[in-house]
């Protein structure tokens, strides 16, 4: 569908045409189970979910050593949901040994490319053989059903099959940021109870190497319950190794046979201990199980987004984010082929990652809004070299969309013929609430439909639905296979961060809308929101203007305590260019906000700045924001990629 010079919330823009629906896994599967559409599918499994989770676990042909006697069962209370009752697998029974002597298992699993152009590709044989390698050696070093392993890597091949050896011998996953410092990682160390860790001598960044086991020494000395750490070379330098502790991955798999047994597991025994960081007190460590990951990502990235055997998916993103463990198992269970790539999208030139897209013929390919709206300061150019035919759908998940980012991407990068299929959620679901879909069609922004199976709704502070068009809390009203099972350790917290805020509903922190024609909209964080003269705004709301008006690149807005009308608003902002009269650019600023918004919502304080502090995923931190301009403490940063950001922004507001 062409767009328009002019194109707003309110219209339409893409639509898949009948042959591309035709051809979607999703329209096998309403075929399959004589469900007219896909607004009855979601009717339906918002009515009736045992039958919904059962009959895509079926339709995806998930394996088990034993078969489940009953789906769900959520006789403890929706937060204590038991999955696949009675069942035994495992997650690599599902993403590698279901694949051995079918087609699948000598195709390409993995294509790596390092910032220097150096490439390595791995078969499903040879990832499968790596991981039984390393299984092997795991269980030589006494480790086995239950022990949590820390994942402290870069993105190279090798990820995979650590993810996948620590889930064959019955063991849980850690995933750990790869730019972490030693604080975070040994509050998760300790947190996890982690015994043992798997690294990298050094990583590569913009052409410069990271250390990783340097800064992984520094925790690991004061975690008490550590035995192992195990070594990677990959980067190079030299590294000290500490006798009984430290191995080389290379000297302990040389032994080790290309097959190994995989544990037979509970269906919902955990597999990973994901941390997610909160705005204040330590990182939530976040409880996924093995049928919650399988049936998740099949749910998500299989039914929704697409992803079929034979496609090439590509996101550069990091183990430590959630989107890293997605790609490598959705990728894996589905037969799909993994492109990888250490460092960031745009070095050693600015198209990296369109060149990635391009070289190794990725059909999907993954991005944040932060990132688009930086991409929009480059030329168009370094989109518009490269070849992108290959794509036939791009994804963004991190935080919403303002619209001229949208747009931008939606003609450069999909050339107005593929969709965006927006992914909304969080790592304590799991992945997403909201999803994007080839059978929805599209507006700039826009969310296709909370995923199939969620009771997903928009509700007010005392739990009652919105309606169209107004703002509230993204809830859900059903337990979903995804959810974390509690918080590692710390049931309490559990239900108080999620379940006990509206009572009966889990509530995901996060602002959501319907439009009038059932699409719905991210807003941003609940803890963001906004209220100025009595009305709830979401700051996403006003940085959409600011960004629209072309004055800044970036833009932050909170709220700050104000005696006189109770809370009045500060922006922080990029400017798109360097401000050679900065006074004037901040009361222009402050009228573009004050002429849309009206009076009452001109900004008290415009600061300038030249970035915004933000988290490994690029969603901008404004809670921190917050903290600086307010001077109290910012809570976790362990999320946190630049601190400079907040030096910066604590000498600006100094200046004031």
């Amino acid at each position: 569908m062409a767009l328009d010079s002019v194109a707003t919330r309110d219209r339409f823009v893409w639509e898949a045409s009948r042959e591309v629906l035709n051809a979607t896994t999703l329209t096998a599967f309403l075929r399959e189970h004589r469900v007219p559409d896909y607004e009855a599918l979601l009717t339906r499994a918002d009515a009736e979910p045992h039958w919904f989770w059962d009959a895509l676990l079926r339709f995806f042909d998930v394996r088990f050593y034993r078969p489940y006697a009953q789906v769900l069962d959520a006789g403890a209370g929706i937060p204590w949901a038991n999955w696949c009752v009675g069942g035994e697998t495992n997650l690599v029974l599902n993403c590698l040994d279901r694949h051995r002597g079918a087609p699948t298992w000598l195709q390409t699993a993995i294509v790596w490319e390092g910032e220097s152009g150096e490439q390595r590709r791995w078969s499903y044989a040879e990832l499968d053989a790596e991981t039984a390698r390393l299984a092997g050696a795991l269980r030589s070093l006494g480790l086995g059903r239950g022990d949590v392993i820390a994942l402290y890597m870069p993105m190279v091949p090798e990820i995979a099959a650590a993810y996948f050896a620590i889930a064959k011998i019955g063991a849980i996953a850690m995933p750990l940021f790869s730019g972490f410092g030693p604080q975070p990682i040994f509050d998760r160390l300790v947190d996890g109870g982690a015994k043992a860790v798997i690294t990298v001598d050094s990583g590569w960044r913009r052409g410069k190497r990271v250390a990783m086991k340097a800064v992984l020494d520094d925790a690991a000395m004061r975690a008490p319950s550590l035995r192992n750490i195990v070594v990677l070379k990959h980067g190079g330098g030299d590294i000290p190794m500490q006798r009984g502790r430290d191995v080389w991955w290379a000297e302990i798999v040389r032994s080790q046979p290309a097959e190994a047994p995989t544990e037979i597991m509970p269906a919902d025994a955990p597999v990973m201990l994901m941390h997610t960081s909160g705005t204040t007190g330590r990182a939530k460590g976040t409880v996924h199980t093995h049928c919650g990951v399988i049936g998740k990502n099949l749910l998500d990235v299989g039914l929704c987004l697409d992803l079929k055997a034979g496609d090439r998916l590509m996101w550069l993103s990091d183990i430590g984010w959630a989107a890293g463990p997605k790609i490598v198992v959705s990728a894996a269970l589905l037969g799909a082929t993994l492109v990888l790539a250490e460092g960031t999208p745009d070095y050693p030139d600015p198209g990296r990652q369109w060149r990635l897209v391009e070289a190794h013929g990725v059909t999907l390919c993954g991005t944040v809004p932060t990132a688009v709206r930086q991409m929009m300061r480059q030329p168009p150019d370094v989109v518009r070299r490269h070849d992108l035919s290959s794509l036939r759908a791009t994804v963004s998940a991190g935080e919403p969309w303002n619209e001229d980012a949208w747009l931008w991407f939606f003609e450069h990068v999909c050339g107005r013929r593929i969709p965006i299929l927006n992914y909304g959620g969080g790592t304590e679901c799991g992945g997403a609430i909201l999803i994007g879909s080839f059978h929805r069609p599209l507006k700039p922004c826009a969310f296709g439909s909370p995923v199939p199976g969620s009771g997903a709704d928009i509700v007010d502070s005392e739990g009652r639905p919105c309606p169209a068009g107004r703002m509230g809390e993204l809830v859900l009203r059903l337990p979903s296979i995804g959810l974390t099972r509690g918080l590692w350790r710390d049931p309490e917290r559990y239900l108080e961060s999620y379940w006990q805020q509206i009572p009966g509903v889990w509530v995901q922190g996060d602002l959501a809308m319907r439009d009038a024609d059932g699409l719905w909209y991210m807003l941003g964080r609940s803890d963001d929101t906004l209220k100025i003269a009595g009305k709830r705004t979401g700051p996403a709301e006003i940085e959409s203007v600011l960004l629209e008006s072309g004055l800044v690149a970036e833009a932050a807005v909170v709220g700050l305590p104000d005696q006189i009308t109770g809370s009045a608003l500060a922006c922080v902002c990029v400017p798109v260019a360097s401000a050679e009269d900065s006074e004037r650019l901040c009361r222009e600023i402050a009228a573009v906000v004050a002429t849309r918004f009206g009076a009452p919502f001109r900004p008290k304080r415009v600061l300038l700045v030249s970035d915004l502090p933000k988290t490994q995923n690029q969603k901008i931190m404004r809670r921190v924001v917050r903290a600086v301009l307010s001077d109290t403490e910012p809570g976790d940063l362990s999320s946190l990629v630049n601190p400079d950001a907040i030096d910066e922004l604590r000498a600006a507001a100094s200046a004031e």
